[in-house]
């Protein structure tokens, strides 16, 4: 083995426990049930994802799979996740280093309501707008993946109809933490909208602007 292929491996083997801490955190965090939803994470020109129809509490550092961008097997004996082409379409389209997709119950409820996330809260801001509904479409299908890369467009998360979210991030906590806004924004607009008589009072475009100019230097800086 060469020097690069035996960091690869380290960086790779790194990536993978991440990815299955990930995985096991989506149920604990109540946004999936059982095997469904799925992560994945990019380094270099593999993809790890998670394997199809295996509980996350049984994979173990053997249990790698990794393709490459075109579907192609590269990591693994484990058959990829079955929404491996709406993974693979968004790290073609866009700079993303992890996916996470979950079945979290508010946003699958509020994608059955509307074609947008109402604007309740200004942490859309960090999603880089109003959160879009991808038009509904079978599971693990190109057609879906073209709906959510359309409904992704300058946005880091967006809902998919009858199904769930799915958001990106530059690691995979950032893809986490955006899914888990997602989820606590749906579960407010849902819990205002639910006061009979009242209609939640909603952000205008520029207060949303203001925001992200402000997100922009929020945080720790080296």
């Amino acid at each position: 083995m060469t020097e690069q292929r035996r960091r690869a491996s380290e960086e790779e083997a790194r990536a993978w426990t991440g990815l299955v801490e990930a995985a096991r955190r989506t149920v604990s965090d109540g946004l999936v049930v059982g095997t469904s939803g799925n992560v994945s994470v990019r380094v270099g020109p593999t993809v790890l994802v998670t394997p199809s129809g295996v509980p996350y509490d049984r994979l173990t550092p053997h249990d790698v799979t990794g393709v490459d961008l075109t579907g192609r097997q590269v990591l693994g004996t484990l058959v990829p996740t079955s929404e491996l082409p709406m993974h693979l379409a968004v790290y073609r389209a866009t700079g993303a280093r992890a996916v996470v997709h979950t079945h979290a119950v508010h946003a699958t409820a509020v994608s059955t309501l509307v074609d947008e996330l109402p604007l309740v809260h200004y942490m859309a801001a960090a999603l880089g707008g109003p959160v879009r509904v991808a038009p509904y479409a079978t599971y693990g299908t190109d057609e879906l993946a073209g709906h959510v890369l359309r409904a992704l467009d300058g946005r880091t998360g967006c809902l998919l109809r009858n199904h769930g979210t799915l958001t990106h991030g530059a690691t995979l906590d950032q893809a986490y933490d955006r899914t888990a806004q997602l989820e606590w924004m749906c579960r407010l607009w849902l819990t205002a909208s639910s006061v009979p008589g009242r209609s939640p009072a909603l952000l205008s475009a520029d207060q949303l602007a203001e925001v992200a100019d402000r997100l922009r230097g929020y945080g720790q800086r080296d």
